[in-house]
């Protein structure tokens, strides 16, 4: 079956009145996804490492007319527990409910061997790529199972469903997400109203595929906004019941 539908096409109001949180909404994606969000009518909660790059973004969803969203500065690399279940609590005291988590923020690492893998990026690869996603919805699972009809979005990739040489830490990151991605859609598939699935972009003109293939003309690919139909799909109620896959934004990916 194809996602999103043929059939299938987003209104102006498809989110409205669903309020979705971003991780790693400054820049690329996760910019993307935001202003797709807004622009069908979702208030944003904008979480990134860099400000300056949220406050541009907040000034250019504000100035389209979509609600206003909220700015959340937050290092992933080096958030803590306790203070993602703080966060947690500011929210809860905001509002009773939260109708979608996109998970985004990734880092790239190391492009080499794992016999020549640095210990302290492989660390923090995993603690952005995985360790804060895990923790971050752990956290706010108390919030998306108040809401009607939730969803969670991990952004996947193609070499964390076939392994490829000097991917490194990143690979094994995007596996582990897909093994999140399973376990967590298992359990919440036949308890609540919240629904789990891995996206994998596929090629982007983004910073982080342009490091990653610096010979690549970039714009072979298309951009973060011409691939967000599938994003939409799944923050809308028009997925509802779609649990558990593991899907791909484009096709022969």
């Amino acid at each position: 079956m194809t996602f999103p539908p043929p059939s299938w096409l987003p209104s102006t109001t498809e989110l409205a009145d669903k309020r979705i949180l971003v991780t790693g909404a400054g820049d690329g994606i996760g910019k993307a996804a935001a202003l797709a969000y807004a622009n069908a009518g979702a208030e944003l909660l904008l979480l990134g490492k860099t400000e300056a790059k949220l406050d541009r973004l907040y000034d250019e969803i504000v100035a389209s007319g979509a609600p206003t969203p909220a700015v959340i500065p937050c290092n992933l690399a080096t958030v803590t527990y306790d203070s993602l279940c703080a966060l947690a609590g500011e929210l809860a005291g905001e509002f009773n409910h939260l109708d979608g988590l996109l998970h985004n923020a990734s880092l790239l690492g190391d492009r080499k061997p794992l016999s020549q893998a640095n210990v302290g990026t492989w660390h923090e690869v995993m603690q952005v790529n995985v360790n804060a996603a895990f923790m971050l919805t752990q956290a706010l699972l108390p919030l998306l199972e108040q809401a009607p009809s939730a969803s969670i979005i991990l952004t996947s990739s193609g070499v964390g469903r076939r392994g490829k040489a000097f991917w490194g830490a990143y690979a094994v990151s995007k596996f582990a997400t897909e093994g999140f991605m399973q376990v967590l859609s298992e359990e919440l598939g036949g308890t609540s109203n919240v629904r789990v699935n891995s996206l994998n972009p596929g090629p982007v003109n983004t910073a982080m595929r342009r490091t990653a293939y610096p010979a690549e003309p970039p714009e072979t690919n298309p951009s973060p906004a011409e691939i967000m139909p599938l994003w939409l799909y799944l923050m809308s109620d028009a997925s509802r019941g779609i649990n558990g896959l593991a899907l791909d934004a484009q096709p022969s990916v």
